[in-house]
Formats: C-alpha cells, structure tokens, sequence
C-alpha cells in the first residue's frame, strides 16, 4: 500500500507541490514508512507528515527522516520555514530540530472525538 501511495503522488512531485519520499532500511531497503511535505511555493513554507510502519516504530527512522527532509526543503527547495502538526510526534519534532509553536484546542475530530493539535517548526536560519 505504501509503494502505490507513494507512486500515485509523482503528478504532485513533477509540479513542486508535494513531495513525497520513502523511508526505507539502508541494510536491504526494506519499505519501514514514507514522509511527505506539502509546498507552499508563495509562503516558501512545507508541511512534513510521515508514517512508520508499527513493526520499525522506536528505531530513529522518523527522526532521520525527518532531518533529511528538513534539509533537502532548506538547501533544494529553498524554502524558509518547515512545520508540522501531529500530536503524537512531538518527540520526533524535537529531536529533528524543530521547536513547539502551540496549540490549537480541540482542532480536529477523530473516532467522534475532538483533539487537540499541536504544531512545530523550524526556519532557515535555525
């Protein structure tokens, strides 16, 4: 599912809209997740996202990942600042570099039930 996810996304690549990358194991390149960022050409900003699948969770995938494309959205990209909003990445965020922005309460609904959304960023010249 990963690989057809990731594949369906090329269109959003090509037009410098989103990019969409696969996590994969340096020893075998084994498939573990995929990270994504939507671009804001005009705000110069990108959101991150990713997912690791549960069976690689607390190996320091996400967090490599994360400062990878951190990085590539800084010094390829050429955008300005890089932000994520996911209440159960803090962790990851921080160790990527990233810093807590706040909080929007009670932002979205998930399983009838609203949550809170925390966001993170991080700018160029941090």
């Amino acid at each position: 599912m990963a690989e057809e996810w990731i594949g369906a996304r090329q269109g959003q690549f090509e037009s410098g809209k989103q990019g969409n990358f696969a996590i994969t194991l340096r020893s075998n390149g084994t498939l573990v997740g995929g990270i994504s960022m939507d671009i804001n050409r005009t705000d110069e900003h990108g959101e991150l996202g990713y997912y690791i699948g549960k069976p690689y969770w607390n190996n320091g995938y996400a967090t490599e990942a994360t400062q990878a494309v951190i990085k590539y959205s800084f010094e390829v990209l050429g955008l300005r600042r890089v932000f994520a909003r996911n209440p159960a990445s803090g962790r990851v965020m921080q160790k990527a570099g990233m810093s807590y922005e706040g909080c929007l309460r009670q932002h979205v609904k998930k399983c009838d039930a609203f949550e809170d959304m925390m966001y993170y960023g991080i700018v160029r010249e941090d």
